[in-house]
């Protein structure tokens, strides 16, 4: 089946599949200019998180449809990577803002005909998010992978890391489709999890490595909230953003693992310098990856947030 999920009409007219042909190609390269225009420099600050990087669980890279633009907390729209409100320390750069994309499921829209919201779910706060809940029973397969983030403020000079704040996380599988809006997967959930952050700033995620549909680089979303019980829609994000991966790691499994046989030619024809996203620069976004596809991956990324 191609990656590319098929358009639904139960999704709202502002979140229609193909995000990029909401306004024209015109407006989302006049919109992606300014972006560009504005997005940080700072360079990457990755560090190897000892224990919880090292031990080797499940990863997941994205897609799902074109993110070019999509609805903001604000109920405006946001298109490529803006820089946001605080200082950037070049230690711990500020995380890019970026769109959600047109599959939340943080109630800013609709599937199924009623509002799509994982955060509402029992049992929605968890490590390990290859499975579906509340009721569903599906499991995303796919090379594991271990994510960890670590929160930090990006306002403070030692780069203090952020506890007690919560990650949304969401992606597609490896067929390229999210969980409550893609044909064949709108009655499942996976691949939607909240951790709570640590002491240490600490989140971490147990996943499997995405697939590349069609038009995107392999990615994740997540959401960053102030509390665990802020963390119940889209309207208390402090931050959204997005996660690359290392081109080689990708192509590592498309050419060889199980499932993913679809994401190789869609790779083949998309790069970081023509992703409608990650085109004005990744650098504090990129992920730093180890392992390999048999035992599965271990991916780890600094977060600056304004706290």
């Amino acid at each position: 089946m191609s990656l590319h999920p098929s358009p639904s009409p139960l999704f709202t007219a502002a979140h229609a599949p193909r995000e990029d042909h909401d306004l024209g190609l015109s407006h989302d390269l006049a919109r992606l200019e300014a972006g560009r225009l504005q997005r940080r420099r700072a360079l990457a600050w990755f560090a190897t998180v000892a224990g919880s990087a090292s031990s080797l669980g499940l990863v997941a890279c994205g897609g799902g449809g074109s993110e070019g633009s999509s609805s903001s907390s604000n109920g405006g729209s946001s298109s490529g990577s803006t820089g946001g409100g605080g200082s950037n320390n070049s230690a711990c750069p500020l995380i890019p803002e970026e769109t959600a994309g047109p599959y939340p499921g943080d109630g800013s829209n609709s599937a199924n005909g009623s509002i799509a919201n994982a955060l509402a779910l029992s049992g929605i706060v968890r490590r390990d998010i290859r499975s579906s809940i509340a009721g569903a029973s599906g499991l995303a397969g796919g090379v594991p992978l271990t994510l960890t983030l670590r929160l930090q403020n990006s306002n403070s000079s030692s780069c203090a890391d952020l506890s007690a704040y919560a990650v949304y996380l969401w992606h597609c599988d490896r067929e390229g489709r999210y969980s409550m809006y893609s044909s064949g997967v709108t009655d499942q959930n996976y691949l939607r999890g909240v951790q709570s952050s640590g002491s240490d700033g600490l989140v971490v995620f147990d996943t499997v490595f995405p697939g590349c549909y069609d038009g995107r680089m392999p990615h994740m979303h997540f959401e960053v909230y102030r509390s665990q019980a802020l963390a119940s829609g889209y309207a208390n994000k402090l931050r959204t953003s997005q996660i690359a991966f290392p081109e080689a790691i990708c192509q590592q499994v498309y050419s060889s693992a199980t499932g993913y046989n679809a994401s190789s030619s869609n790779f083949a024809r998309i790069s970081f310098a023509t992703d409608n996203v990650f085109s004005d620069g990744v650098s504090s976004q990129l992920a730093s990856v180890s392992g390999n596809v048999s035992q599965g991956y271990a991916a780890t990324l600094n977060v600056g947030v304004g706290a």
